[in-house]
């Protein structure tokens, strides 16, 4: 009878539990569906998303339209691309192969990827994984190249590129720079080990198997998948208030996955029940990147782990085109969220995580020992002290890539900071000595001595990133005329020209047009981000110029060499007989 009394008193429980679940499931699914209301209009491109609990979808929409020409809807069905959300099932095909035995994650890539150039140190899959690799980003090499990102871009543009480099970023595994490269290799690796095609590999070996029936990897954009969506941006100059946002895209591995929410729910089931794989899989998967001098990245196995209110979760966002993507996994509250948009515009990971603040709201902890909030999910009506700020107000040059300068300074009672050729963002207190911004997802922190003085700051975005106080600079006389010429990379197969119009020096492509070249010091420039952000001037020994050193984020100090002037005039150079 106690036997009996107990497993009533335990069914009773569970229907109570069930029936409060039912009870709120369209409470809750009514305040999602307000979350995305502005987007489910006519004539506009939105998103699809997903939750997923105990590896269901308990909650599956879509908002707006899929392509404005037609007016099709988004729907849990609908297919996008989800860029860099992509990694994730390449990184995943990897780990399986090396299980098999197929590969070392410490293998040198050179073994399978001959054609990579020996830069005299080793590269290996796990710096591929890890963005530790020290290799050009291969879209910042193709825009320093004069291509545009809508261009058509297959795997054999981008190796061509690799095979032409001659120098690293930095030495593997020192520092960490997200690079898209490393996963197109990846995609590689597992094609050649797999004797098969990348795209029918994961075809056989994961999509298939877990269910995933609209996924595939578009590794030919010329071809016809019904049912996708395509993306778009806003534009004021055009009456339906939108513009094509292009992408054409032949490329896989780290990125062109073409998937579901429905797909995905499958996907995200997958962490903890194992059909594909198993549990010494995910572990894996969830090992964080590590630094040559012991620092641990957040990055993982294309995951990437972090905290929302106390809750641990990982997972990755994506960028291409008008498309945006987001998917996070909460696996102690076994809670996936799926953001899917075809807006330029739309931040996925901010309304993956105001749906998530709906579904975990009684889960959320709150440590009241700790005064200042978690930089991780930023409160912005923190009170900070504004006399504080005189003591940040500077410049300071991040010590992994020297000529990037962060600038802050306060206007009004707005607090600012100015990136090496970007444009001026808004910063917001989340302590006395961190700030956070909207526009992406970064913080900064800054360091006081004992003496009270700042002269050090952290970045944080993906990892951290020391920056030291540098001076305001002083620029030096120059003649602006020893500039002008003709600059030829080998790496890139392209030229670029400095010119001089009414004192002005501009920088010059053929593809890209001209900009002006704004003076930092008297050798180093900086240019918009969107065309090359850091001009450094080379010089022998007799202090002539003879070259550049170009940077744009994900690359550095690529080498420019300095024509002759005959060349540099236009003239061809005689032949020598």
């Amino acid at each position: 009878m106690k036997f009996f009394y107990h497993s009533l008193l335990l069914i009773l429980i569970l229907i109570q539990q069930n029936t409060d679940v039912k009870a709120q499931s369209p409470k809750i699914n009514a305040r999602v569906d307000s979350l995305f209301a502005e987007w489910n209009k006519p004539g506009k491109p939105g998103a699809a998303v997903g939750v997923v609990h105990q590896g269901k979808l308990v909650y599956a929409k879509g908002f707006g339209e899929s392509d404005l020409e037609t007016g099709a809807r988004n729907g849990p069905e609908t297919i996008f691309h989800i860029a860099s959300v992509s990694k994730e099932f390449t990184a995943y095909a990897i780990v399986l192969l090396s299980q098999e035995g197929k590969l070392s994650l410490d293998d040198d890539i050179r073994k399978y990827l001959p054609e990579v150039p020996d830069f005299g140190k080793t590269i290996t899959i796990r710096h591929l994984i890890h963005h530790t690799s020290g290799l050009r980003d291969q879209w910042n090499l193709l825009a320093m190249a004069g291509w545009q990102l809508d261009d058509v871009i297959t795997k054999e543009h981008v190796f061509n590129l690799v095979k032409r480099q001659k120098e690293l970023n930095f030495e593997p595994g020192s520092a960490y720079s997200y690079c898209n490269t490393g996963y197109t290799l990846l995609a590689e690796i597992v094609g050649r080990i797999s004797k098969q095609p990348f795209s029918a590999y994961m075809q056989e070996h994961i999509f298939k198997p877990l269910g995933m029936k609209n996924t595939l990897f578009y590794d030919d954009y010329e071809r016809i998948v019904k049912g996708r969506a395509y993306s778009f941006h806003k534009s004021d100059k055009v009456p339906e208030g939108y513009k094509k946002s292009v992408l054409s895209y032949s490329n896989v591995g780290a990125t062109s996955l073409f998937t579901t929410v429905t797909d995905l729910s499958h996907w995200i089931d997958n962490f903890s029940s194992h059909k594909v794989g198993n549990a010494a899989t995910m572990t894996q998967m969830l090992e964080r990147g590590r630094l040559t001098k012991g620092d641990t990245l957040p990055y993982a196995f294309a995951l990437i782990h972090g905290k929302l209110k106390g809750l641990s979760y990982y997972g990755h966002n994506g960028a291409d085109a008008g498309f945006r993507s987001f998917l996070s996994y909460f696996p102690k509250e076994d809670y996936g969220f799926i953001v899917l948009s075809n807006q330029a515009e739309f931040d996925p990971q901010k309304k993956g995580f105001e749906v998530a603040n709906l579904y975990l709201a009684s889960q959320f902890k709150e440590d009241k020992t700790v005064k200042v909030p978690d930089t991780s999910a930023p409160i912005t009506g923190y009170k900070f002290d504004s006399t504080l700020f005189k003591k940040y107000e500077g410049s300071y040059e991040l010590a992994e890539a020297p000529g990037f300068v962060l600038r802050f300074w306060r206007n009004g009672a707005r607090y600012m900071t100015q990136a090496t050729g970007q444009g001026e963002n808004e910063i917001f207190p989340s302590s006395d000595s961190t700030f956070f911004l909207k526009v992406v997802e970064a913080s900064v922190v800054f360091h006081k001595s004992k003496e009270e003085k700042v002269s050090k700051i952290t970045l944080r975005q993906n990892g951290e990133h020391a920056g030291n106080r540098v001076k305001p600079a002083v620029i030096q006389s120059m003649k602006k005329e020893e500039l002008v010429g003709k600059y030829y990379s080998t790496e890139l197969e392209t030229f670029y020209s400095i010119t001089l119009t009414d004192d002005t020096l501009k920088l010059v492509h053929v593809h890209h047009g001209e900009v002006v070249l704004k003076t930092i010091s008297k050798d180093r420039f900086v240019a918009p981000w969107w065309f090359v952000q850091n001009v450094d001037i080379a010089r022998d020994e007799s202090g002539k110029v003879s070259g550049l050193r170009m940077s744009n984020g994900r690359v550095m100090n690529l080498w420019f060499k300095r024509l002759n002037e005959d060349f540099a005039a236009g003239e061809p150079t005689p032949i020598k007989k």
